[in-house]
């Protein structure tokens, strides 16, 4: 099997192309784009056949110097800041690239995978189910979700959501995130700091119906991520958007305790201000529905929590990669 990987230098991408390695696919074709930062080393010590920058592909795409050369488009390659403000670029970057590929791939009858995003849920008011017709009236809370939410829109408009596979992700976390900066996980943004006996900051709440830290997410790790892809990428046939999540939300609160935990340590919480700025937009509670993943046929059973932060907590003690 030969793919084509975009994104197979960010943080699931790289993971992924870890996953088809470890099941003996070595044929990987990676689209990215290496800055200056250290992204480069999550490719390190990992197998592929060929890279090519973002910008010199889809030129090559729309040129037509592609033909039917690979078995599988996995589209995973986006700007995924949720604080990024230039609208343009994300429409460029997120939208515009995932409908040049997209058309490429239907075109030449290359099944197409692609990431969407938790983000287009919004505010979770209309819930987190994956079925189309929820996916018609999401709100996203940032220009980011709209990016991912605007190219779902086409492909269900277009009644192309049944030949393609799309996937939702949740907040996922792991290692080769360290390269992102401020949009790490909160566990590799403090794990320094608390391993060196500094407390774990979490924001306030500023709903009466949250305690402090008990703001929940749907957490999943990057290794069960990226398994529930590679159901999808050995299954050509089962098309559709999924959620890729665990199903089950838990607590700021319950990743501090697992994190000390996994460093066994007393836990040390300090709840601290919540960004004026960010109030707004953000997100009390998210908890992906997987009926239509399930249904797909993918039953990865994900790690629990606390299993995941002890596995992720060998790597960040020495940086390491997958």
């Amino acid at each position: 099997m030969k793919i084509l990987l975009t994104g197979g230098a960010g943080f699931i991408g790289s993971c992924l192309l870890w996953k088809l390695n470890k099941e003996g696919i070595r044929d990987v074709c990676i689209v990215d784009h290496l800055g200056t930062d250290e992204k480069w080393k999550n490719l390190a010590g990992k197998t592929f056949q060929d890279y090519f920058d973002k910008e010199d592909f889809i030129q090559l795409v729309d040129q037509g110097a592609f033909k039917k050369q690979f078995d599988c488009v996995v589209h995973l390659g986006a700007c995924s800041s949720t604080m990024e403000q230039d609208a343009g670029y994300l429409m460029r970057n997120n939208y515009l690239y995932s409908l040049r590929l997209a058309r490429w791939a239907l075109k030449n009858k290359v099944p197409f995978l692609y990431a969407s995003s938790a983000a287009t849920y919004g505010g979770g008011e209309l819930g987190y189910s994956d079925a189309d017709a929820v996916t018609l009236t999401l709100r996203p809370l940032n220009m980011y979700g709209y990016s991912k939410q605007l190219f779902d829109l086409w492909l269900i408009r277009n009644r192309l959501s049944s030949k393609v596979t799309g996937f939702k992700f949740f907040n996922v976390f792991g290692p080769n995130e360290y390269h992102k900066e401020q949009m790490r996980s909160v566990i590799a943004k403090v794990f320094d700091g608390v391993r060196a006996g500094q407390p774990m900051r979490l924001f306030k709440s500023h709903r009466s119906d949250y305690a402090d830290g008990q703001q929940q997410r749907d957490f999943i790790y990057v290794k069960d991520a990226v398994a529930m892809v590679y159901y999808f990428i050995d299954h050509p046939d089962r098309k559709g958007i999924f959620n890729i999540g665990t199903g089950a939300a838990r607590s700021w609160n319950d990743v501090a305790f697992a994190l000390f935990s996994a460093l066994q340590m007393k836990p040390s919480i300090e709840y601290i201000e919540m960004p004026a700025a960010i109030r707004p937009n953000y997100q009390y509670f998210t908890e992906a529905s997987l009926a239509k993943l399930r249904k797909a046929g993918c039953r990865h059973a994900c790690m629990s929590l606390e299993e995941a932060v002890k596995d992720y907590a060998g790597y960040l003690k020495d940086h390491s990669y997958l």
